[in-house]
This record gives C-alpha cells, structure tokens and sequence, in this order.
C-alpha cells in the first residue's frame, strides 16, 4: 500500500532529490487548478497526501511539506480541526522519526499549520512547548544549522499569535517561547552564517516577541525582563544602518523619576543661533508606495525579501544637527541622498504574501546580493520597531518614560558625539519606510507624555552644579524640535513625511511651552505653513492637524497669539519649486469670502484692509470653496484635528462676533453634510466649541449643539455614531447635572430644620438623599463628581439637627470618606473628604470610640501616602493634602476623650516617627492659602497644637497616670521641635 501510494504520488513531484540539497518543491500543476478550490478541498488534497506518504520515504516527505507549507502560505487556506489534528499528528511524527535534513521543510509546513491556529494546538503543545519540546530542542542556541533554528523559532512565533475570542497559550508556555526569543535577539552572527539567515532569525523572534506582547495577555512588569527587552530591541533598530556601528548593553536601566513638590529654578540656555548649516547629501525619492498606517501583519512566512531598499554606501549622510530655522520661512524642498534611488516594495493584493522561496528578483551578482542583504536588514530594523510599538503599549507609561533617555535625544555636550536615537534612524536609515516606521514610534512614545514632560523648565536661571531634571527634559525636548525639523526639510517620501508632522503635533500637544523659553513654536509654525498646499493629500490634513495643536497650546502664549496675527501671505509662497503647489483656490479665499467690516478705507495710505486670523481664513475657505477635481475624497477631511486638543479659552473669544457666528454656523450646517467624514469632523470640532466658556453660556448655541448631535447618534455611519456619542456636550450636560445634583442635595440637607428631620414624611427622602451623596463618594464617578459628592457631605456634618453620631447613615458616610482619603487616586478628592472628616464640631457626632480611631487611623495612613501617585500632575495637590489631614488630625485630638487615648496612643507608637515630619512641616509651612481659599498664620496653627495639648493633658490627669502613652507629650516634643528650628531659622 505504502509504495503503490508512493508511486501514485511521484508524479507530483520532482523524482530526483538529492538528501544533501532536498530541491525547493513548485507545484505548477496545481497553481491554476488550486484557484477555484476551498479551503475545504484543498485540505482534502493534503491529508490524502500525508496518507500516501509513510514517514521512512523521507524524499516524499520533504515534498509533502513543502506542499503543506507553499498551498497554506500561498491560498491562505483556513484549515477545520479535524484535519489540522492530522496534518500536526503526521508532522510532529516525522520531526521524530525523519533525518534531520527533512526537519527544515517539515519545520515551515508545521509553522503554516498553526499560523492562526494556536488555540486548536492545545493538546499539541507539551510536544512542542514542553519540557524537551521539539520547537525547543531545534530552537536551542547550540544548534548548529542556523536555518533549521529560524524555522523552528518561525513555528514558536506562529504558535504565539493570538486569535480574537479563543484561549491564549498558558503563563508557562509564553514564558518559554519569550524566553526563546530573547535567547535569538541576543546571540550574534557567527562567521559561518550569512547574514540573511541570520536576518530572517532575527525577523522571526521579533515577530514571536510581538505577538507575545499583542496578544494582549502578557504585560511587561518586571523592571529586568523589560531592561533586557528594550536593549535587544534598541540593538536591532540599529541592525546594518550603514556607517554605524553601536555596542547595546544586555539590559537598560531607568532613571529614577523624581518626585516634586516645589519647583526648581533652572538655568536659561543660551538663545539658539538664528541660522545654520544645512550639510549632507541628497536622497531621492521613493518610487514605491507603502500601506499606510500601523505595521501589518506578515502572514504565515517571513517577508524577508520584501524588495529591493535604498542603499547607502560607507560614506554615509554626516547630518549637521544645527538649528535648521534659516529663514522665517525656510526651504522645505526634500533633499535625497547620493546612493542610487530604490524601490520601496509595493503592498500585495489581499490574501497574497510573499514568500521567502522567491528570490528570483535578486540578481546574482556583487552588487545584487548587497542589495538583497540591506533589504533583509531594513527588514529586522523595521521589525525592532514594530515590535517596539507593541511594547510600548504593554508597559505603564510611569514605567517607559524611565527609559526616555535611551530612545530620545538629548543635546550633546561640548566636545560629545550625538547619542543614538529614534531620531538616528528618522534622519539617517536609507529606507522611506524604515524612518516613517521609527516616527510612528516617536510618536506612541510622545503621545500621554503631558505629565511626564510637564517637569521641563530652561526658562529660569539655576545656580547649581549640578543640571536639574526639568532642564535635562527641557532640553531633550528642544532637541526633538531640532531633529524633526531637520527631517522635515530632508524628508522626500510622503508617508514618512506625514509621519513626522504627525510626529510634531504629538509633541507640540504634549510639551509645557509656558516653562520652556520661547521660539520653539514659531520655527514649527514658519516650517509647516508651505505644506499646507503639499501635493500628497495626507500631508496636508497632518500639517492642519499640527497647526491645531499648536493654536491649542494652552496659557495663552503671546508667541501664538503673535503668530496668529502674522498676514495671510506671510511664508506661504516660500517654499521651493520642488514642491508642489495648490494655491488656486487658496489665492481665492482672500477675494471669495471677504470679511464683514474689512473697510478699506480704514487703512493708511498705500496698505490694504486689516486681514482676519488667516489660519481661520484658510480653514473656511477650505470647507465653503469647491474642491479641486485632483484632490481626493479625504480632502474632505481636512476640518478633523486628530487627537483631541483641549481649546485655549482665549482664541475663540478673541474673534469678532460675525467671525464667531459664522465659525457656529458653519459647523452646524456642515453638521447635516451628506459625507459622513465631514459630518463626524464637524461633530468633533463642535465638541471643541461647547467647552469654550463664551459659547457654553449661550443657550441657543448649546440647544442647537444638542440637538445635531442627538441626530448624528441615528446616522448610518457607525464613525458619525461614534463621534455623537462621545460628544463633550453630552459628556458636559451629563456631567454638570451629576455635580450640581449632589452639591445641591448637600445644600438641601445642609439646611434641613429641626421640625423636617423629624417629620415623618421627611424621613424617606432624606435617608434616600443620604444613601445617594454616600454611594456617589464611594463609587468609581468621574472626579468632578466626586468631589462635589464629599463637599455635600460635608455641608450636611454642619446641620446640627441631624442625628449624626447615632444614625446608621452616618456610619456609612463616615466609612466611605475614611476609605477615599487613604485611595483615591485624584488628590483633590482626597483633600475634600478629609476636609468633611474634620467638619463635625462635637465628640459625640463621631459616634463611637471604635468609629473615631477608625477615622483617626484613616488619616494617619492617608497622611503617609500623600505622596503616593502614578500622575505626576497630581503632586502639586500633595502638600494641601498634608494640611488638610494634619488639620483633621489636630481637630480629633481636640475632641478626643479618654476612651479614645489608648487607640490613639497605639497609632502614635507605630506610626508617630513616620508622622512627625509631616507635623513640622505644617507648622513651617503657615501663611500658606488652603483648599478653601483662606489663608493661615503661624500663630493659628501653633494655637491649634497647644489647643490640642491642653485638651489632652487635662484628659490624662483625670486619668491619673493610666494611660500607657501620654499623646499630650508626643505634641509637645512636636512643638519643642519646631520652636527649636524656628529659632535656629532666624537666628
């Protein structure tokens, strides 16, 4: 059976094989049938294959392996489990039983077979994955064939791909096959290997380690396993970038993120040159398209020879990273290198891969191969990258903005060589896509940076030796604004150079230009304008959508403001011929849409009428004038910002009032637009305009806001859908009737009178009011609401009618406000619950001694965490917070009885050294404005301590000596204290 099966399957196949050099298998007879048949079909062909094939004809069963792995890889073919059990079944069966020339081929059959497939490979995975698993065994760092080691780490990346809904691979088997990965990212090409295997060894761990991190399960905690990561991953960023050669340690450390109170001077850097040198050679452009967007997937097999890339020879592009602002309206015009152009390969159909059997398109030759090893090299560069963007999104951004240093660039120091950088390989890799992919990066890494970059400060003088870390971060930020620049006027490919405008408004959203000396807004801003009328459509809108975020700054800037008043014609022709121009209808809008009260007779002689804001001139001109027959349909996008800019309450207000009425009117009209991308733009750009104050009091413009969104939520477009439903005027609405509903049940409650609380037909309601403001403190609202909610709890301690320390109800407000003093993550929140905490004016309000040192003891903890926070904007509250708690503190001890000493006297004991520094600190810190907007004076606090002493001591008398610890005398040590450094301070 086995030979006449045999027989009948060689016809299929090339009879001569050799076992030194098995032949690639190309199975033209099926290429054109194959076409027509399903999955189902084709799946049929295999196994009745596999059938006819025993596994002692080794020669047959590397043809059947390459059948498996060219039909799957090529149809993409969907396999049912019933036969993918047997394909598996008769593959791990012939790694055991085959010699170990057929491995590779039954290697990539099996690397097809569970592409997509990892959840129906469950029972398969001790063989593979388990302890001397075969996937393991070949993928060993011993093993000598470094092809058969790709193929098997191939398998184990295939094997890692998570599918949407199914199981994921176990904790242990994602550990190995990490592991695995990390043991190939870190190894280095022997003599004996070429470099493309051992680039597509490289490719295939990264791809292993990518769908590790995007599978959504694996999260990167531990600070050595995320060290090790990053450094392999920063090594092959960097993998054959000609004419650089880096040594990466095994493992990256953070710095250590400071935590800040206050505020430090820094020293102001010197003014930056207003001009410079502009050096290098010149790259040409890119002729191939690339897919836009996020990198894609690759299918079942390596794209290893994705094409041919640009090359460089040694003599790469030295880049002089001066200042590039050399003119106010500079150059944009692309400069290209010296080295030959390439092509960047084109995308395939859908459905269609490429396959590394393939390689026809290389010629033989010298200068073919160099060819075919930099694009294998490209390849891994932009496989580290793509892994890297997982990564980022797999690490807690407190935790990746350690490593900030080691991926951005910092200004060199005189006489120091620039540190490499994602900007390296934004400025100098030879491949368009390589250095749009490097941006994309950038940019994930820039993007919720708001907190982290809000430590930068250059504006002040230090007097240090050494450099705080607001002026290392303010100085690694104008930096990136050197480096981006700098790309923008070299950059010739479109994609990438809409990624580094993106890339810029990433940044410009993010960095505190308040802290930062001026100038750096208007080089971007005299860099972007010409690109307004660039040719590509993309760069276009991403040139508006960073124009956006730079009128967004917050403050107001003066720099923007000046900005803005610049005249319509300032910089928008000086861009060179090299870049294409659209000024058609833009040389229009001057003429089309004059302005309502343009008089020109209000000008002096020989000047034209005052001109508008031009930026909103173009805008309107953009959405009124009809489109240009060469533009595409995405032109009609252009309204829509990107992200979310938060507006500036001074821009709109700044606009005469026809100017703001027709900016309204416009948006609601283009609020009913047949095109769904206007319709959701236009929806986004009137959740901008509902949060200026102006127009938020105007309640026709919020009716009329209201009402288009309510009909854009039953549009057709699930995108227009998406826009209305998060829509800030319904957020706002929402929002504002939550925090005005509790504050005014507080009021209610507040002013209850003695004859309500004890009516009958009273008691229903206010227990419902009193559960409601209880169970809005305790829940997970917004803050906003939150904190209203512990302000009417408050207001509702101060009603005296209330029987607060008996009612069940007051338990409970009690236990809610303890629990979100000591964890809340808003620090505000915290500052008003203990601010109720402290509001009671009578022992007896607190209820028992059991509730009272509960509430003690919440503060006492609540006042070692003050300095507790992921959000860094959260520190600035944290110093209130302490006032806040001491004061609470304080008030307790000026209520406290004697059943209530041994309690506290017990926290003192634990907890009193921890405190105490606290204490003093409060009663340094007098003068100071509180939460409630008072200010308070030295003698006022100090009072309140002695306040606190005198209560207790006369407590401790009557108890004559019983009390283990005499709280009385941890406050006066506290008070010796602090008179001693006061002394010791003016004296």
């Amino acid at each position: 059976g086995g030979g006449g099966g045999g027989a009948g399957f060689v016809p299929l196949c090339h009879p001569r094989v050799s076992p030194r050099e098995p032949q690639r298998f190309h199975p033209r007879p099926f290429s054109v049938s194959l076409v027509t048949l399903g999955s189902a079909d084709v799946c049929a062909v295999l196994v009745q294959g596999c059938q006819l094939v025993p596994l002692d004809q080794e020669h047959l069963v590397s043809k059947v392996c390459q059948l498996i792995h060219h039909l799957l890889n090529r149809y993409q073919v969907m396999v049912d489990e019933q036969n993918l059990n047997f394909l598996l079944s008769y593959c791990i069966s012939a790694l055991r039983q085959c010699s170990s020339w057929t491995h590779v081929e039954i290697l990539q059959a099996l690397a097809a077979l569970v592409y997509n497939n990892g959840p129906k490979c469950q029972k398969y995975l001790p063989d593979l994955l388990g302890k001397g698993g075969l996937l393991l065994q070949f993928s060993d760092p011993g093993q000598p064939d470094v092809e058969l080691r790709r193929a098997a780490v191939r398998s184990m990346a295939n094997l890692c791909l998570s599918v949407p809904g199914q199981p994921y691979l176990d904790e242990s088997y994602r550990s190995v096959c990490f592991q695995t990965f990390l043991g190939v990212l870190q190894s280095s090409k022997t003599p004996d290997v070429d470099d493309i295997t051992f680039c597509m060894l490289l490719q295939s761990a990264l791809k292993g380690v990518q769908s590790l991190l995007n599978g959504g399960k694996m999260k990167l905690m531990q600070t050595d396993q995320i060290g090790v990561l990053l450094a392999v991953l920063k090594k092959c960023m960097f993998h054959g970038l000609p004419g650089l050669s880096i040594e990466v340690p095994t493992a990256l450390y953070p710095a250590p993120l400071p935590q800040y109170d206050k505020r430090s001077p820094v020293k102001q850097e010197q003014s930056e040159p207003a001009t410079s040198k502009q050096t290098g050679s010149r790259r040409k452009k890119c002729k191939g398209k690339q897919k836009k967007g996020e990198f894609g997937e690759e299918g079942r097999e390596d794209s290893g020879d994705a094409g041919n890339e640009s090359v460089l020879g040694a003599d790469m592009l030295k880049l002089h990273l001066g200042d590039v602002q050399g003119s106010p309206c500079p150059d944009p015009r692309p400069r290209v290198w010296d080295a030959g152009a390439g092509k960047e390969p084109l995308p395939l159909p859908t459905g269609c891969t490429r396959i590394s059997s393939s390689e026809s398109e290389y010629s033989d030759t010298e200068g073919g191969i160099q060819s075919k090893v930099r694009s294998y090299q490209a390849n891994v560069r932009q496989g580290a990258l793509a892994c890297f963007l997982s990564t980022i999104k797999s690490i807690e951004k407190r935790v990746l903005y350690g490593y900030w240093s080691a991926f951005v660039p910092d200004a060199p120091g005189i006489g120091s060589p620039q540190s490499v950088s994602l900007m390296t390989i934004a400025l100098k890799d030879p491949s368009p896509k390589t250095r749009a992919c490097a941006l994309q990066v950038l940019s994930a890494f820039l993007e919720g940076s708001k907190q982290f970059l809000s430590v930068a400060e250059d504006a002040n003088d230090h007097k240090r030796a050494f450099t705080p870390f607001s002026v290392t971060i303010a100085s690694s930020i104008r930096e990136l604004h050197r480096c981006l620049l700098l790309a923008l006027v070299a950059e010739s490919s479109s994609q990438t150079l809409t990624q580094i405008v993106k890339c810029l408004a990433n940044l410009v959203s993010n960095a505190p230009y308040s802290r930062l000396k001026p100038g750096l807004l208007t080089r971007v801003w005299n860099q972007i304008k010409p690109y307004i009328s660039h040719k590509d459509v993309n760069v276009r809108v991403s040139s508006l959508t960073l124009l956006g975020a730079i009128v967004s700054v917050q403050a107001p800037l003066p720099e923007v403001q000046l900005l803005l008043q610049q005249p319509s014609s300032s910089g928008l022709n000086s861009s060179g011929s090299t870049t294409p121009r659209r000024f058609s209808s833009c040389e229009q809008w001057r003429k089309a849409l004059p302005w309502a009260g343009a008089n020109p007779l209000d000008s002096p002689a020989g000047c034209g009428p005052a001109e508008p804001c031009w930026l909103l001139h173009l805008c309107v001109s953009i959405i009124v004038l009809p489109r240009e027959d060469s533009c595409s349909d995405s032109d009609a996008a252009f309204p829509s910002l990107g992200s979310v800019y938060e507006p500036c309450p001074l821009r709109l207000e700044a606009l005469q009032g026809d100017q703001q009425i027709l900016c309204v009117t416009l948006l609601l009209g283009l609020n009913h637009s047949e095109n769904p991308l206007v319709k959701a733009a236009a929806a986004r750009a009137l959740g901008v305009y509902i949060l200026f104050p102006c127009l938020r009091q105007d309640v026709m413009f919020v009716a009329d806001t209201a009402n288009a969104i309510l009909n854009s939520l039953h549009d057709k477009s699930p995108n227009v859908r998406a826009k209305a439903v998060t829509h800030p005027a319904l957020g706002f609405c929402v929002l504002q009737v939550k925090s005005n509903a509790v504050r005014a049940l507080g009021n209610v409650l507040h002013f209850l009178q003695p004859c309500h609380v004890g009516n009958p037909r009273f008691r229903e309601a206010i227990e419902e009011s009193l559960q409601a403001l209880i169970a809005t403190v305790a829940s997970e609202a917004t803050m906003k609401v939150r904190w209203n909610a512990c302000y009417a709890l408050g207001n509702v301690f101060k009603n005296p009618a209330l029987p607060l320390g008996e009612a069940p109800w007051a338990r409970q407000a009690f236990s809610a406000l303890s629990s979100v003093v000591k964890s809340c993550k808003n620090f505000k929140v915290r500052i008003k619950s203990a601010m109720a905490l402290s509001i009671p004016s009578k022992r007896e309000c607190y209820g028992s001694t059991e509730q009272f040192c509960q509430i003690w003891s919440a503060l006492v903890v609540a006042l070692q965490r003050s300095e507790d926070t992921e959000d860094f904007l959260e520190f600035k509250y944290s110093s209130s917070l302490r006032t806040q708690i001491c004061q609470a503190l304080l008030h307790l001890l000026q209520l406290a009885r004697s059943t209530d000493l041994p309690l506290i006297g017990g926290s003192l004991r634990e907890h009193g050294e921890h405190i105490k520094p606290h204490v003093l600190q409060y009663l340094r810190c007098s003068g100071e404005e509180s939460e409630t907007g008072a200010h308070t004076d030295l003698g006022e606090r100090e009072r309140g301590v002695q306040g606190a002493i005198e209560h207790l001591s006369g407590i401790e008398r009557e108890l004559q000596g019983k009390a283990r610890v005499r709280v009385s005398l941890y406050l006066e040590d506290v008070l010796t204290d602090h008179t001693n450094a006061t002394e010791l301070t003016e004296a």
